[in-house]
């Protein structure tokens, strides 16, 4: 298949686009940072283009079978009022800017497969959430909703759309285990906050199998929980990475420092979600890495 691809050269863009490409597809993938690209990877092609704004970009999109829209700004980072702003922007604009490239008059179907977020839930303690669960009122989760609406619109223009609610990405060079493991190896690792929290997360490897998943699987529509089986919770994380690297994971980081430090973010990271990915398993997606301690040792295990 023909795929469009916005994200492309961010962390889960780059494994996703490499992966696709690997299984046979054509990626075409739209990026602000064309002029310092390197060699293009066989099956991957690249246009110049800002997602963000209207442009010559737009004329490709419908030659594709399948969009996958990933480009948004990093929610790891400490809010104010300007990086809210670009948050919403990053998302929301690109998002309107893809619907509209589609031209609904093609013979046949495109997938419009649009990232979101398990922050979509807000914060609801040991409930388990599936798909229908509905939207919290924090600004994560109002950012998401909004996000998926813009999405949404892509049905009047005859596509498919998927909905993919990203747990947290778990992957080698990157993501968050990228920002927590140097400190583990210090050992200076530990728990956040009182570590009852839940951290819902997926390992690369089946984020990218799932994206193939439904891609091939037509019948698969609405929103998508990307996140493994088993949610845990954040001190029982914090006890895996430990005992992967064989360090101490015992030191916790107050729940003030962080919020001192992160801000609004931070209080983000102290609550988390219990979320479960039911339309995924109802479905037959099998995960190869369901428990936090087999997808730690594949990831960073020495």
């Amino acid at each position: 298949m023909k795929i469009f691809m916005t994200g492309g050269t961010g962390f889960v863009g780059t494994y996703l686009a490499g992966h696709l490409a690997g299984e046979g597809h054509d990626v075409t993938i739209l990026t602000s940072s064309f002029d310092t690209l390197s060699a293009p990877q066989p099956g991957i092609a690249y246009v110049p283009g800002n997602p963000t704004a209207k442009g010559s970009w737009q004329d490709k999109v419908s030659e594709h079978d399948v969009i996958i829209n990933l480009a948004g700004a990093s929610i790891f980072h400490r809010w104010n009022a300007a990086w809210k702003e670009l948050l919403r922007e990053s998302r929301l604009q690109t998002t309107r800017n893809l619907v509209e490239a589609l031209d609904g008059k093609s013979g046949t179907k495109v997938t419009f497969m649009s990232t979101s977020a398990v922050g979509y839930y807000g914060f609801t303690g040991d409930e388990e959430l599936t798909e229908d669960a509905p939207a919290g009122s924090d600004f994560l989760a109002r950012l998401a909703h909004d996000w998926e609406q813009e999405a949404w619109r892509a049905r009047d223009k005859g596509a498919r759309v998927v909905i993919t609610r990203f747990g947290i990405v778990l992957g080698k060079a990157g993501g968050a285990l990228g920002q927590m493991i140097p400190l583990f190896r210090l050992g200076l690792g530990g728990p956040m906050g009182s570590g009852r929290q839940w951290f819902s997360w997926v390992h690369m490897h089946d984020l990218v199998r799932a994206f193939s998943f439904l891609i091939g699987h037509q019948a698969a529509a609405g929103p998508i929980n990307l996140c493994a089986p088993q949610p845990v919770r954040n001190k029982d994380l914090a006890r895996a990475i430990g005992k992967v690297l064989k360090r101490p994971a015992f030191l916790p980081v107050p729940g003030f420092m962080i919020r001192l430090i992160l801000g609004e973010f931070g209080s983000v990271l102290l609550k988390g979600q219990r979320v479960i990915p039911r339309a995924l398993q109802e479905q037959g997606f099998g995960f190869h890495y369901p428990m936090i301690q087999e997808a730690l040792r594949n990831i960073v295990g020495t």
